[in-house]
């Protein structure tokens, strides 16, 4: 999807857009005033304080309507600068104005606004020619929004939109809007039974439900089992702990106002982890580890906590609780490289089996500009970054670097991917770190004897397991691989009276070979129930009748398909038997 935002011609169309919309409330709604009216990603908005009207969804199309009159008669914008004392003058009745104004510096600041006709607002620019530009419009929403992302401030009326050069080009982009609406994981995991979230359990801590639980159990399963093939040991720790923990690791003095609060009991204090290097530092540190035992990697499927503001928090992409694919492994200095390739080509691996093909490397880099926000010493930093940087180009992939995205105790790989919906999603990092080994005092024995300070790499493949789902839905639009699918396949009697039976014969062998399967032999009609699974998304539908019992067969069809197929049911186990373990991806 196109971002508006950062393409510079979308941009101004789009910002000039959102004054001819405001133009078009103000000549509906006398007494409307405007706080911002910016560009953003999908388009544009403006925050708008009607005084007691609420917009409602039956409001959007009268704004239209007075949208395509002023397009239609095309004024010219033109634009023109003020002092601040012209600028106060002008919009003295405006209390939004006005406290823009009051804060903009006099003798730094030019101050700017553009007219078109009967309409004038504050604004940088630039804009287009004239409102004739602007007749490829739609708005899209409407919400509340606080006057300046304060709750203690009053709730102004948003109202988003998008306009682009051609009348193709908005179709287009409004097809994309609602592939992106039917993509939404938070849809999809209500109508796939996946997750749900409660106000009396909180805001951002999802629920599980059976479906959405086999999914993390499936996901769980296969990445360790990838990890212990490569030497991996896996442990559990405890999802809160002492403030004396991340006082060492310095997580409480870096990391606090993203900490739940501290609780304090019995003369101790206590959070909820964010993460779970700490822990793990504490278990290597519990015996003595020689040169000959390292790499040590140690791994956790470990939930998380962390206090994410109420504007942020987006589903299961972005919660309070969440569950993490994490990893540290304890290695030498000579055995940097190799470990990090082998972790590189794990991710190549995962993701060669979930399909993803639009992704690249990032080294995440530490910004020089503002080093208060890290810890550790200079030198340091900078060995961790030019041992990154020499290992990711020894790989040969193709990377970017990016300043200020670095952990607050080291640089990183991260590999972003490009979603469905056009974000950049962060799924996969690895990060080298000197500074949490010195924290915590680790060691090693060398081969002479002395002691030793390991290098830690912390990694995760999958990262948050939510944010994977969150992901993998939106990808797929729900549609999962039949290995991952939390019901594989559903059996279907013709009949439910003459073939249930049958059917019930056909589900049981399949349970017996490991196949989540169930049987729908309800009381309605046979179409019905073929269209109710594919609703369900369910990967397989077995109908049975009276010829697939008399010849030990079923007649079977995908999802999303109208073709059956009639084979005998070992045929059929031998050929979904292929596809799971094979991890066939649905086209």
């Amino acid at each position: 999807m196109r971002n508006f935002k950062e393409d510079a011609s979308l941009n101004t169309l789009n910002h000039s857009c959102a004054h001819m919309m405001a133009q078009a409330v103000k000549h509906l709604y006398p007494q409307a005033k405007f706080w911002v009216g910016p560009v953003v990603e999908e388009g544009f908005y403006y925050d708008i304080d009607l005084g007691d009207e609420v917009i409602r969804d039956d409001d959007l199309p009268k704004i239209e309507k007075e949208m395509k009159k002023i397009a239609k008669d095309g004024k010219k914008i033109v634009r023109r600068e003020l002092s601040k004392k012209e600028a106060l003058d002008m919009f003295g009745d405006d209390p939004y104005k006005v406290d823009l104004i009051s804060r903009m510096d006099e003798n730094e600041t030019v101050i700017s606004c553009y007219s078109q006709g009967d309409f004038t607002d504050l604004c940088r620019g630039p804009h287009v020619d004239n409102c004739k530009m602007l007749k490829n419009f739609k708005l899209t929403k409407h919400s509340g929004a606080y006057w300046k992302g304060d709750k203690n401030n009053k709730v102004l009326q948003r109202i988003y939109g998008v306009c682009l050069p051609s009348a193709e080009d908005l179709q287009d982009h409004l097809n994309d809007l609602e592939d992106a609406k039917q993509r939404d994981h938070r849809k999809l995991g209500k109508e796939l039974e996946m997750f749900m979230f409660s106000d009396v359990v909180g805001s951002g801590l999802p629920m599980w439900l059976p479906n959405g639980f086999t999914i993390r159990r499936l996901l769980s399963d296969y990445i360790m089992d990838k990890e212990l093939a490569q030497g991996y040991v896996h442990v559990m720790t405890p999802s809160v702990a002492s403030t004396k923990l991340y006082k060492v690791s310095g997580h409480l003095e870096h990391y606090k106002d993203d900490m739940f609060p501290i609780m304090k009991r019995e003369g101790d204090e206590y959070v909820l982890r964010p993460m779970n290097c700490p822990e793990h530092m504490i278990m290597y540190k519990s015996k003595l580890h020689s040169y000959r035992d390292l790499p040590v990697r140690i791994a956790e499927i470990a939930n998380d906590f962390r206090f994410e503001a109420g504007g942020a928090l987006t589903g299961i992409e972005r919660s309070r609780a969440f569950t993490q694919n994490d990893s540290h492994l304890f290695c030498r200095p000579d055995q940097i490289a190799d470990e990090i390739k082998a972790v590189t080509q794990l991710v190549l691996d995962v993701y060669r089996d979930f399909g993803f093909k639009e992704y690249e490397f990032r080294l995440s880099l530490r910004d020089k500009e503002n080093t208060e926000k890290y810890f550790g010493n200079d030198e340091l930093w900078e060995r961790s970054e030019a041992e990154l940087r020499k290992v990711i180009q020894e790989m040969g992939v193709k990377y970017y670097e990016a300043e200020g995205e670095a952990a607050f105790y080291g640089p990183k790989i991260d590999v972003q991917v490009r979603s469905a919906l056009g974000h950049d999603v962060t799924l996969s990092t690895i990060q080298l770190d000197y500074q949490l080994p010195e924290r915590f005092e680790l060691e090693y024995v060398d081969s002479d004897g002395s002691k030793a300070r390991p290098v830690v790499i912390h990694r995760a493949i999958l990262g948050s397991i939510d944010r994977f789902v969150a992901f993998l839905l939106e990808e797929t639009k729900g549609n999962l691989p039949l290995w991952l699918a939390p019901r594989q396949a559903v059996v279907i009697p013709v009949s439910p009276e003459n073939h249930r039976e049958y059917a019930e014969e056909v589900a049981a062998r399949m349970k017996r070979e490991g196949i989540r399967t169930e049987v729908d032999a309800r009381n309605e009609k046979l179409g019905y129930r073929i269209r109710e699974a594919q609703i369900k998304k369910i990967p397989v539908e077995i109908v049975v009748g009276d010829g697939e019992r008399e010849s030990g067969s079923v007649t079977v069809r995908r999802y999303g398909s109208r073709q059956e197929t009639k084979m005998s049911l070992q045929e059929f186990l031998d050929a979904v038997h292929a596809e799971i373990d094979g991890k066939v991806m649905p086209q």
